[in-house]
């Protein structure tokens, strides 16, 4: 028999995880008796997670870690339609990009979920049970069962309906898709739990609504809260775009850094939802934060953590190499090719072409990368000892390096003093 574990909704309650949630006397209890089937859905709207989906995926763990046996639905069906944005009317995928992407979903998906013993996870796709039901069939089964007026109350629908483009039936019939999810996974595998973000709390609701209608069914749902960063903005966002769980569209070395670079204000949030960390330690890594904020042991903390669950502790090593090396604490040449033009690409840069014959002086790669306003700033920081060309300190002004400094034959480092950092490529 699964063991369950009858704290696990107060630990997501300590984390800050339920924002919304029905009946939460009744979820402890159904929690508490036994082990509870519950699902989280994933559409496929992009070739990969994002850390935004991070916050579902790790809760479902958490859950799971529980004694409960969860269910990742990606939405092969739902995926085609797209929910409704509040903003404007969302691009309609070719059927093959979103089969690609819900393999590229599914994949990421199954890594943070556990496939051994009585409570393996299950993954499923929506179009198993969407494609063969008929437009009759569909409005006949599902689309009698909801009520209109509840479903423009959806905050998104409101604000699309406000709008001048207003909002077309395919994204309107979202809400039943969702709901209709819900009810296959209750009626197929006795799910009776379902968790998604806060933005999703009427999608959610959708499904409690029609159990209850269709099948006289009382299940259960919870919403995560939306995370922001300090100033209120969208989480997972950067000057560069979002943060992929994907290395080849979010470099893991970018990702390391996205978490070194937290603010202050938001560590203690970002480690209670996001760290497997015991309470007690989390709490010492708040402290911390908050009495010695330069030592930032808490974004570490969470650096270390998040990169080596996401991406492997081989390139969670890889990343920490690069970042001790670009500041003069480890060695640039024993980085491999592709860790160091991730790092590289973090930071401001000059370029110059191949075959363009000797490589200009050190000084003049100084003020076009933007390390210092002018070219006679420069050569006054070489003089006062305060540049460096891969982590050796320029000792002439008028030195100029030679295609033999090239790291990995493409690449230059520039430092000014000791955490000012700019690169040089050679492209081409």
């Amino acid at each position: 028999m699964t063991t369950v574990r009858t704290d696990v909704l107060d630990d997501l309650l300590w984390r800050g995880l339920v924002a919304q949630s029905t009946d939460l006397a009744a979820l402890r209890a159904v929690l508490a008796a036994g082990p509870v089937t519950y699902y989280c859905g994933f559409d496929p709207t992009a070739p990969s997670l994002h850390i935004g989906n991070l916050v579902q995926l790790l809760t479902m763990r958490r859950l799971q870690d529980g004694g409960h046996h969860p269910i990742a639905l990606v939405g092969g069906a739902t995926g085609l339609i797209g929910d409704p944005k509040p903003t404007a009317e969302r691009t309609l995928q070719t059927r093959e990009t979103v089969a690609d992407w819900v393999e590229r979903v599914r994949a990421q998906a199954e890594r943070f979920l556990s496939f051994e013993g009585d409570n393996a996870a299950t993954v499923v796709n929506n179009l198993d049970w969407t494609e063969p039901m008929s437009a009759l069939d569909f409005l006949r089964d599902i689309g009698r069962h909801f009520r209109v007026n509840k479903m423009i109350a959806k905050e998104a629908v409101g604000a699309r309906l406000q709008s001048e483009a207003g909002i077309n039936y395919t994204e309107f019939s979202y809400q039943l898709l969702q709901g209709m999810d819900f009810l296959e996974l209750y009626r197929r595998h006795g799910c009776t739990l379902q968790t998604g973000g806060s933005d999703q709390w009427g999608n959610l609701t959708a499904g409690l609504d029609l159990i209850h209608r269709a099948e006289g069914g009382e299940v259960h749902a919870f919403a995560t809260p939306l995370v922001t960063k300090a100033d209120g903005s969208k989480f997972g966002k950067t000057e560069t775009g979002t943060i992929w769980l994907d290395a080849s569209m979010t470099s893991p070395y970018a990702f390391y850094q996205f978490w070194l670079n937290a603010e202050d204000s938001q560590v203690g949030t970002y480690l209670r939802i996001f760290s497997f960390r015991e309470r007690a330690e989390i709490e010492a890594l708040e402290a911390a934060t908050r009495e010695r904020p330069a030592a930032r042991e808490g974004q570490r903390a969470l650096a270390d953590e998040l990169t080596a669950l996401v991406h492997g502790p081989a390139e969670h090593a890889a990343v920490v190499a690069a970042s001790l090396a670009l500041f003069g604490r480890g060695s640039l040449e024993e980085l491999d090719e592709r860790t160091l033009a991730a790092s590289l690409a973090e930071l401001p840069r000059a370029t110059i072409p191949a075959g363009s014959g000797e490589l200009p002086p050190v000084v003049e790669l100084l003020a076009e990368t933007g390390l210092f306003p002018s070219r006679s700033a420069a050569r006054r920081a070489v003089v006062e000892g305060g540049a460096y060309l891969n982590n050796q300190r320029v000792a002439d002004e008028a030195a100029v390096p030679t295609k033999a400094d090239l790291l990995h034959g493409r690449w230059l480092l520039l430092r000014r003093g000791k955490r000012h950092l700019a690169a040089v490529e050679v492209t081409g």
